[in-house]
């Protein structure tokens, strides 16, 4: 458990500083090369695992696999997270960091229509008060200095399209496996980046080198450390619990907007913040209380089987021993048949002897009769 804490943890942490570290470098990259740069080696750092994971299942990789991860990658990568990037860039890193928290929400929704995964009354409240919270956080009626309506809309795309990638990628991590997933759907989308940045002749590389720190610590601990310590609390946990670190991530976020950036938290935003707070809490009791009668549900099946199993080996020695007493009896008979085939044999060979005695007195007698 103490494992498990430990990396809910780490990861609301790393992924805390998200937005921080991604304002301080969307000033000197450009916004498609870094998330270009930070997802390929996010992608390569979970390569690793995700390689341990598959030669563990034996699972391979086919063709489908990788046009399905390739989509995937698309919609999480070039799509959600650039958006994500951009928003960063156009928005308070506190504001973004709450905003982009909205993701689950919308994943409720989107797996409500393309999934069996339907809505609950509990999940519907949890939205609707979600939608409160993004009122305030957006504040449209004075947008908060630092926001932009730009920045908020690229938001709220990268929160949509985040969630639309959780839900397609649901339709195949079972099987691919999360790690293997994960990774190659980061490096398919980065590389759809690289095509944009070689056909737009955008900078690849460029300024890498003059700011290191901002690229190796948004590559390394953002994305490939925040992941790993993500996957591997829900390894040793269940999802639910991993999850935890993105209910924590919006409390986070606001402290190193204000220590490394200066920026100052507006009411709306605090307020925003409790209300997405309060619903991440009511999913988060829903969905425990779903794994909770889903584990007593999975024990009163375990329970059920053992029992059968047990009825079935106890009908198996039932049927063994009946099958060995039928041997016996049936050893018994053939011993039984043999005594009496032995007996009546030997019988057979006494009377044969008599008679032959009586021919041969016969004979000596009609002899002695003759010589008279």
């Amino acid at each position: 458990m103490k494992r498990v804490v430990t990396c809910v943890l780490l990861t609301a942490l790393l992924f805390g500083t998200m937005e921080t570290a991604l304002k301080i470098g969307g000033s000197s990259f450009d916004s498609v090369q870094l998330t270009f740069l930070r997802f390929m080696i996010g992608g390569l750092i979970l390569l690793p695992m995700g390689i341990k994971e598959a030669h563990e299942s034996g699972y391979s990789l086919t063709a489908g696999d990788i046009r399905w991860l390739t989509l995937v990658g698309a919609m999480g990568i070039p799509i959600s997270m650039l958006c994500f990037q951009l928003g960063v860039e156009r928005c308070n890193a506190a504001t973004a960091a709450a905003l982009i928290c909205m993701n689950p929400l919308f994943t409720m929704v989107i797996a409500h229509i393309f999934t069996e995964e339907k809505m609950t009354s509990r999940k519907a409240l949890a939205f609707a008060v979600g939608i409160v919270a993004g009122v305030f956080l957006i504040r449209p009626w004075d947008v908060e200095p630092g926001n932009t309506i730009p920045g908020i809309i690229l938001m709220l795309v990268a929160a949509v399209t985040f969630a639309a990638y959780t839900v397609m990628g649901k339709r195949s991590i079972a099987r691919v496996g999360t790690f293997m997933q994960t990774s190659v759907s980061f490096i398919l989308g980065s590389l759809i980046l690289l095509v944009v940045l070689v056909l737009t002749g955008r900078p690849i590389l460029a300024g890498v080198t003059a700011n290191p720190l901002v690229v190796l610590y948004s590559g390394i601990f953002v994305t490939g450390l925040g992941y790993l310590f993500y996957f591997i609390a829900i390894k040793y946990s269940d999802a639910t619990t991993g999850s935890l670190a993105f209910f924590i991530k919006p409390a986070i976020a606001p402290i190193f907007a204000i220590t490394i950036l200066g920026e100052s938290i507006e009411w709306n935003t605090v307020v925003g913040i409790l209300f997405l707070l309060t619903a991440s809490v009511i999913t988060l009791t829903g969905e425990k209380n779903k794994v909770a009668e889903g584990a007593g549900v999975q024990e009163m099946e375990t329970a059920r089987e053992v029992a059968q199993e047990a009825e079935r080996g106890l009908e198996r020695e039932a049927a063994r021993d009946l099958t060995a007493i039928e041997a016996a009896e049936e050893k018994e008979l053939a011993h039984i048949e043999a005594a009496e085939a032995t007996a009546r044999q030997k019988h057979q060979e006494h009377r044969e002897h008599r008679a032959q005695e009586h021919q041969e007195r016969k004979e000596r007698k009609a002899l002695r009769a003759e010589k008279a």
